[in-house]
C-alpha cells in the first residue's frame, strides 16, 4: 500500500541545544498481527529502537540529500520486535542537516543551517490477521525525553553520558516549518562493515597514548571496558603521525573530531551513535586504568556496496596501491561521494566524482548509489542549467567549473556503459542537455567555453608559485570538456532515440573551433585532453609530444585532477604502453607508489601530502584519504587486464591485456550483470600464458591477433 508518511513531522520546543532528544511513543497491540512495519525519517540522523532493541542494521539514516527538495525515508519490518505492550524510542541528532558545514566558510546559509531544528516523522503500520489496519503516526501524543547523547555533530564528534537516565521533559510539537518531499530510500543503506583491532598501542615522544589501527577508515571506534560510574574516556582522531612519530591532526583544520564517554558502573561497550570520523589513529586523553588493545575496535562505516572488481599482481607495492584505492572509495562513499571523510569539509565534490567514476563502477556496483546522488545534483541545477561544485550544495557560491559541472554528463554515461541500463540516461537526459545549454549561453566565445571561473588542472604539479591550479590553460580545459559533454549528450540521445541534431552541429563546431584556437599544446594535461577527447588534429604528433614532456620532466607526471585520470590511457591508446607502465610503477615522488613507500593505507589528496623529510604538504588542504588520484585503477582493468565493454553493460566484451616485463603475472576480474569476466596473464619462460574466462561473447585480442569466442574458459599463448 502507499505510504502514509506525510501525516506529520514533530520536533521539540524545549531548547535542548546540542543534546539529542529522544522521541518516544507507547502503544499496545491487543489482537493477532500479520505484520508490523515502521516507516521513518528525520531532519538530522536518527537511531530507532522498539522495546529497547535496535530497528534494522542501517546507521546514520536517512542519509544526506538536498533537504530543501527531498528527504529519504526507510521502511522496516518490525514484526519480530513487537510485544503486547510496546515502546518506540528514536534519538535524533544534527547529522548533516544542521551541523555547521563546511567549516572554513562563514556565510548566512551556514549560520542558518546550524540553527535548524531537527525533526522526526514516522508511522507504525499494524496489519492484523483479521485484515484490519492501524497506523500510529508522529503527533503531539509523542513525548520528548532527554538523551544520554549530550552532543553530536559531524565535525566535532560526540559526547555520551552513560550515567544519566532518559527523562521526560515534555511532549512533542508539530514541526512549524514547511517540510521537504519524502521519497522512499533510493540510495544504498549506510551500514557497519569491517571491524579492525588495533595494530599497536604506543606512547609518542609527547607522552600521548596513541592507538594505531593500521588502516585508515571512515567510521567510529567502539570501546569496551570495566569502569566506575563517572570515569571518563576521551580521545581524538587523526590519520597520520608527524615526522617525529607523534600524533597529528592539524590537517583536520577546525574539526575537533573528539569523543567523550562518561562511564557507568561495570562492564560496558559503546560507540558513537550519530556521527562518523575519518582516522587511522586515536590519541587517548583520558582512560580509566591501563589501556589495552582489547579496549578498542575500529568499525568501518560506508554505503552498502557490492564489490565487483579485483586486481592482483606479482608486485606487492602495486597490490598495496590497489588496496588503498578500494579503501579510499569505501571511506568516501558514505551516502554521498565525498572528497575526504575527516576534516571540516566532507562534501560531495562533483569534480572528484567525475574523475573517479569509471574506476568506481569497476570496483563496486555503484549504480543505485549514484542514482540517488544524481537526483540531488539535478535538484540543485540552476534554471539556466548550471551544475555547481558540490552536491548537496553547502557552498552556496554559485561557482561553476569545467570538469566539475561535467559530472552531469560523465557519470550517467559511464553508469550506462558499465551496467547497460538506459534508465540512468533517461532520468538525466534533460539535465545533461541543460548543462550544455548553460555553457552555450554563458560562454564569451561561440563554439568555445571561455571566461568561466574554472578550477583548471587542480593541484597540477606544473602550477605557478602560490597557485593550486596547474599551468594548463583554463579555456582549453573548459572547451575540451564542452566538446566531450556535448558528445556524450549526442551518444545518450542515440541510445534513447532522441533527436540531437542541434547538439551534433554544436559538437562539430566546438571541435573545429578548438583546433583553430589551440593548435599547440604546452603541458602534459593539454596533450592528454586533446588525445583522449579526440580533439588532436595529429594524434601521433601530440602523443609523441606528451612522451617528450614526460621525459623533459625527468620521467615524472606534472598533471593534476584533470590530467591524471587520463594520462595512462592517452599513452597506451597511442602505442606507448611502456611509458604508461613506467609512470604506474614509479616509486619516487611524484607517483602513485610514492605514498605506498610512505606507509599509506589510502590514497592521498596530494602526490606529496607527506614529504620525503616527513613534513606535511600543509595543514590548509591536506587529506590522506582522497580517492580522485585512485582513478588510475580503471587503466589497470582496461589495459593491464584488457577488460572493456564491447556493448554497454558488457553484453559483449573485449579482453585485450597488455603485459609488461616489469610484472611476472597479473589477474584482473570484473563481475558484470552477466557474470564474472577474468583476464590473467603469467610469464612462463619465453612465452606468456593467458587465462580468459567470460560469460558473454568476447573479442580476445592478444599480440594483434583477434579471436571471437563464446562464453567459456580459454587458455592462449603469446609473446613474452
Amino acid at each position: 500500500m502507499q505510504s502514509q508518511l506525510n501525516l506529520g513531522w514533530i520536533t521539540s520546543k524545549y531548547g535542548l541545544q546540542n543534546s539529542c532528544p529522544v522521541f518516544e511513543k507507547q502503544f499496545e497491540i491487543n489482537k493477532p498481527v500479520q505484520t508490523v512495519s515502521l516507516e521513518i525519517s528525520s531532519l538530522g540522523v536518527y537511531k530507532a529502537e522498539i522495546n529497547n532493541k535496535r530497528v534494522g542494521a542501517d546507521v546514520l539514516s536517512p542519509g544526506w540529500t538536498n533537504y530543501e527538495k527531498r528527504v529519504q525515508y526507510q521502511t522496516y519490518d518490525i514484526t519480530h520486535l513487537i510485544e503486547k505492550k510496546n515502546t518506540i524510542k528514536v534519538v535524533v541528532g544534527r547529522g548533516w542537516y544542521s551541523s555547521p558545514m563546511p567549516g572554513w566558510v562563514d556565510t548566512k546559509e551556514k549560520k542558518a543551517r546550524y540553527k535548524r531544528e531537527i525533526a522526526l516523522t514516522a508511522n507504525i503500520i499494524i496489519d492484523y490477521v483479521d485484515h484490519s489496519r492501524a497506523v500510529i503516526g508522529t503527533d503531539d501524543s509523542w513525548s520528548v525525553k532527554s538523551s544520554q547523547v549530550k552532543f553530536s555533530e559531524i565535525y566535532d564528534g560526540e559526547i555520551y553520558d552513560a550515567t544519566t537516565k532518559s527523562e521526560i521533559i515534555g511532549t512533542a510539537i508539530r514541526y512549524p516549518l514547511s517540510t521537504p518531499k519524502l521519497i522512499l530510500q533510493v540510495g544504498e543503506p549506510i551500514r557497519e562493515h569491517e571491524q579492525i583491532s588495533p595494530a599497536r598501542i604506543f606512547k609518542d615522544s609527547n607522552g600521548s597514548a596513541v592507538v594505531d589501527f593500521g588502516q585508515e577508515i571512515t567510521g567510529y571506534v567502539q570501546i569496551e571496558l570495566d569502569a566506575r560510574s563517572g570515569d571518563h574516556v576521551k580521545f581524538i582522531h587523526g590519520e597520520i603521525l608527524d615526522k617525529n612519530g607523534n600524533f597529528y591532526n592539524g590537517n583536520y583544520r577546525s574539526a575537533k573530531a573528539m569523543v567523550t564517554y562518561v562511564c557507568k558502573d561495570g562492564s560496558q561497550t559503546w560507540h558513537p551513535q550519530l556521527t562518523f570520523f575519518g582516522f587511522r589513529y586515536i590519541r587517548i586523553d583520558e582512560f580509566p586504568g591501563e589501556i589495552q588493545k582489547e579496549n578498542f575496535k575500529a568499525i568501518a562505516v560506508y554505503s552498502q556496496l557490492k564489490r565487483t572488481g579485483s586486481i592482483l599482481t606479482s608486485k606487492p607495492a602495486l597490490n598495496r596501491l590497489i588496496s588503498n584505492i578500494f579503501w579510499s572509495q569505501k571511506d568516501n562513499y558514505l551516502d554521498v561521494p565525498t572528497d575526504c571523510p575527516q576534516r571540516d569539509e566532507r562534501l560531495g565534490w562533483t569534480g572528484d566524482a567525475a574523475a573517479f567514476i569509471k574506476a568506481a563502477t569497476y570496483n563496486f556496483n555503484v549504480n543505485r548509489f549514484f542514482e540517488k546522488w544524481l537526483g540531488d545534483v539535478r535538484s540543485e541545477q540552476s534554471e539556466l542549467g548550471a551544475i555547481y561544485d558540490v552536491s548537496p550544495d553547502y557552498l552556496n557560491d554559485e561557482n561553476v567549473s569545467a570538469g566539475w559541472g561535467d559530472v552531469m554528463t560523465i557519470v550517467p554515461w559511464q553508469l550506462y556503459m558499465t551496467y547497460g541500463d538506459p534508465k540512468i540516461l533517461s532520468e538525466n537526459f534533460d539535465a545533461m542537455k541543460q548543462w550544455i545549454n548553460y555553457i552555450t549561453e554563458t560562454t564569451n566565445d561561440k563554439g568555445l567555453w571561455t571566461g568561466a571561473a574554472n578550477f583548471g588542472d587542480w593541484l597540477g604539479l606544473d602550477s605557478p608559485e602560490g597557485s593550486y591550479k596547474g599551468s594548463s590553460r583554463d579555456d582549453l580545459i573548459a572547451t575540451a570538456y564542452y566538446f566531450h559533454s556535448t558528445d556524450l549528450v549526442v551518444k545518450a540521445g542515440n541510445v534513447l532515440k532522441k533527436n540531437t541534431d542541434n547538439f551534433v552541429r554544436l559538437r562539430d563546431l566546438i571541435k573545429k573551433n578548438f583546433q583553430t584556437a589551440y593548435p599547440k599544446y604546452y603541458t602534459q594535461t593539454e596533450c592528454v585532453l586533446a588525445l583522449e577527447y579526440g580533439l588532436a588534429k595529429d594524434p601521433d604528433r601530440v602523443a609523441k609530444q606528451l612522451v617528450q614532456l614526460i621525459h623533459k620532466n625527468h620521467g615524472k607526471m606534472a598533471t593534476g585532477f584533470i590530467g591524471t585520470p587520463h594520462i595512462l590511457h592517452a599513452l597506451s591508446n597511442n602505442g606507448y604502453e611502456k611509458e604508461a607502465y613506467k609512470l604506474l610503477l614509479r616509486q619516487e615522488y611524484p607517483s602513485w607508489l610514492y605514498s605506498v613507500t610512505k606507509g599509506a593505507t589510502t590514497t592521498w589528496e596530494h602526490w606529496d601530502s607527506l614529504k620525503e623529510d616527513g613534513s606535511m604538504w600543509s595543514t590548509d588542504m591536506n587529506s590522506f584519504n582522497h580517492y580522485a588520484y585512485g582513478s588510475v585503477i580503471d587503466w589497470m582493468y582496461e589495459v593491464m587486464g584488457g577488460i572493456q565493454p564491447l556493448k554497454p553493460g558488457f553484453e559483449k566484451a573485449i579482453i585485450a591485456p597488455k603485459p609488461t616485463s616489469d610484472l611476472d603475472w597479473c589477474e584482473v576480474s570484473f563481475e558484470s550483470k552477466f557474470g564474472r569476466i577474468t583476464s590473467k596473464w603469467i610469464k612462463e619462460g619465453v612465452v606468456c600464458r593467458y587465462e580468459i574466462q567470460t560469460p558473454v561473447e568476447t573479442e580476445v585480442r592478444i599480440d594483434d591477433v583477434i579471436r571471437h569466442v563464446l562464453p567459456g574458459s580459454y587458455i592462449f599463448w603469446g609473446e613474452k
